[in-house]
């Protein structure tokens, strides 16, 4: 697999968002290198689980279709 990567605009998102959280919630200021290394960190510790998840998800979704497929495209040709 793959590393997982972020858009430097959705890096820069997710920094701030960290940055607001921490000044909100823990009343510290965070400088942007701090939450840029935050979010390294999670993408690299959550972002394969994130990942597998969805591909798991997509998975059902699909197969969820298909078993349905001959009921939906099944066309009875006995005469």
């Amino acid at each position: 697999m793959k590393e997982i990567t972020l858009t430097p605009e959705r890096r820069d998102a997710l920094c701030r968002l960290v940055r607001q959280k921490f000044r909100t919630e823990f009343d510290e200021q965070l400088s942007e290198f701090r939450a840029g290394e935050i979010v390294d960190l999670m993408l690299k510790a959550l972002g394969p689980a994130v990942y597998n998840q969805a591909v798991q998800d997509v998975r059902a979704h699909l197969q969820g279709k298909l078993d349905d497929l001959d009921g939906e495209v099944w066309v009875d040709d006995s005469i």
